[in-house]
């Protein structure tokens, strides 16, 4: 087995758009509601559901923490509806996505999210399932309900993908 190692960069909207998006109040357009009470920072990620019966669930995940190194063995993808995490507790954590390359995830690429970042993944991205940095940490979930298979698993059998060090 081989081990490639990955370097995190850090979340940029640039460099995660073929991803998906990333969800921050920087550069959003915001407006004022509620008797000028509030800042509504508009229209953020693209929630994309489709299928049979599809629905749009908010959820909470709690995801225990990582700390390096982290092998990457799978990634996992959603074919029928994108998938949005935003931390609550303002933490850091670390996505890792790749682009399909014939049904197979390719070469992953890993961010580290500061924890005012959360990020929604495309409808069919690869990508690995969470990773929160320091300790237990709760995310807000935005993602599909309804009738279908809408997780699709890949499991590395020639490599493993490392994150060794991580700039937080």
């Amino acid at each position: 087995m081989v081990t490639i190692i990955l370097e995190v960069r850090p979340l940029t909207k640039a460099a995660f758009a073929p991803f998906g998006d990333v969800i921050e109040t920087e550069g959003a357009e915001m407006r004022l509601i509620n008797n000028g009470t509030t800042e509504r920072y508009h229209d953020l990620a693209n929630v994309d559901v489709t299928g049979e019966g599809a629905r749009v669930l908010v959820n909470i995940f709690r995801g225990k923490a990582f700390a390096p190194p982290v092998d990457i063995s799978m990634l996992e993808r959603h074919p029928l509806g994108s998938q949005a995490f935003m931390p609550l507790q303002n933490r850091p954590f670390v996505v890792v996505v790749a682009g399909d390359q014939g049904g197979r995830p390719g070469q992953p690429v890993a961010f580290l999210c500061r924890g005012n970042q959360g990020v929604n993944y495309g409808r069919n991205v690869w990508h690995h399932p969470l990773i929160s940095l320091q300790q237990v940490s709760d995310f807000l979930v935005v993602d599909r309900g309804g009738e279908g298979n809408n997780l699709d698993e890949f499991f590395f059998d020639d490599v493993v993908y490392r994150i060794e060090k991580l700039a937080v």
